[in-house]
């Protein structure tokens, strides 16, 4: 579907036109309100000039999300028009382009939401993060994947999956960004190869994000993305919360030794419904039942051991070289049961 514009200003129509060419989509452009009507709620996004805000405002269409009053200098008038309609949104030109073009550039993306996956230690030296890149880079084979790394005073994610010296954006860019983000634009900003992307921190010292930052960039990462892996750390605090409650799954990687099951048991209690909680195993004494009895959460899959991961890592290959690897064979599994 494309983006439905209703504007009789030929000055208007011309701007939005050069800004779709730039997202590269094609406009829906209506000069009847009424006509527009069969197109309204099925729109991916609505753009209304202020020229026949007042006309489209009286036709009274059913409210969306998705709508944004566009104009070069609004009039009074058009905030209560705006509001009327339950507008996201009043963009003045030229000033809003970039906002506005980073709407229309969504709008390319395949509708949807991406699969967020979060993968954190049950206990400590777990291999969460090594776990973390390898689904970032099974999913990349199908898809646009993104492994959102989120410990600053940890290795770096980029590191584990050989794209440290790619350049790109990274936390500390985004801490000083001002505007919405736009799904495209974090897809290709970030280092990327074989289709999985990464963001992490530039070498040095590093702080978390704030709050805010982060519900910007997870939900430009789920509009651009078919899988979105969080690499949650243990002790970050509010971050951490925010990035659980923004999961479809979480996976705590867990050894399947007495004080691996105590140290998993301490980290999901806390967190009420499990549900959504599943448990990686790393093999050990306890069995898959015994471990499943004591924490109360279902094994999706045994993390299996593999030869030659610590040299795939410090040749830049990333923890999964191909398909046929154990680790790639069992993640790609537990994807597949996931989607």
């Amino acid at each position: 579907m494309q983006p439905l514009v209703l504007t009789r200003d030929p000055a208007l129509l011309e701007d939005l036109a050069r800004l779709a060419a730039g997202a590269g989509v094609r406009l829906d452009t209506r000069g009847d309100p009424v006509a527009a009507l069969t197109a309204w709620s099925a729109a991916p996004l609505v753009l209304v000039g202020d020229d026949l805000l007042a006309e489209v405002a009286a036709v009274a269409p059913p409210p969306r999300p998705g709508v944004v009053v566009v104009s070069h200098a609004p009039p009074a008038e058009v905030f209560r028009h705006a509001l009327d309609l339950r507008a996201d949104a009043v963009v003045d030109l030229p000033d809003g382009e970039s906002h506005l073009g980073s709407l229309l550039g969504d709008v390319e993306e395949a509708p949807g939401r991406g699969l967020v996956v979060g993968v954190l230690g049950g206990a400590g030296g777990a291999g969460a993060s090594t776990l973390a890149c390898a689904l970032g880079q099974v999913g990349g084979w199908t898809a646009p994947a993104l492994v959102v790394d989120t410990d600053p005073v940890g290795p770096g994610l980029d590191r584990l999956l050989g794209l440290d010296e790619e350049p790109g954006v990274r936390w500390d860019d985004l801490a000083t960004s001002t505007g919405r983000l736009g799904s495209r634009s974090l897809r290709e900003a970030v280092p990327r190869r074989d289709g999985v992307g990464v963001l992490t921190w530039s070498a040095g010292p590093a702080t978390a994000p704030t709050l805010s930052t982060v519900r910007d960039v997870l939900a430009a990462a789920q509009r651009g993305h078919a899988l979105v892996v969080l690499d949650v750390a243990r002790q970050s605090g509010a971050v951490a919360v925010e990035l659980m409650a923004r999961c479809d799954l979480v996976l705590a990687v867990t050894p399947a030794t007495v004080n691996g099951v105590a140290s998993t048991l301490r980290l999901v209690q806390p967190m009420g419904d499990t549900s959504r909680i599943r448990l990686a195993t790393r093999r050990g004494a306890v069995s898959r039942r015994d471990l499943e009895a004591a924490t109360g959460v279902a094994v999706a899959f045994e993390v299996p051991e593999q030869r030659g991961l610590a040299e795939a890592v410090d040749l830049g290959l990333g923890p999964v070289r191909h398909r046929r690897t154990p680790l790639g064979r069992a993640v790609a599994s537990f994807l597949a049961e996931a989607a």
